[in-house]
């Protein structure tokens, strides 16, 4: 499973990350977690608004700070 986090580092980004990291480690599964912050890269996407969640190439959340609870759902609906 492949976790990336769209967004320029700002303190929303690192706290999105945050709660990816808590959610994979709470499920207790095995992902990849990674930071894009290179603008061509979040742009490919179509996201407009940071930060974003991606699970496995799938824009789940856009300009907000999914809950750990939220993204538990989104990774176990896989």
């Amino acid at each position: 499973m492949k976790i990336e986090i769209l967004g320029m580092g700002c303190p929303k980004c690192k706290k999105l990350t945050e709660n990816a990291k808590k959610a994979v480690e709470e499920l207790g599964v095995k992902a990849d977690i990674e930071k894009v912050e290179d603008m061509d890269k979040i742009v490919a996407y179509g996201v407009m608004m940071t930060p974003s969640l991606v699970l496995d190439g799938k824009i789940m959340s856009s300009g907000k700070i999914a809950s750990v609870e939220e993204i538990k759902k989104w990774i176990g609906g896989k």
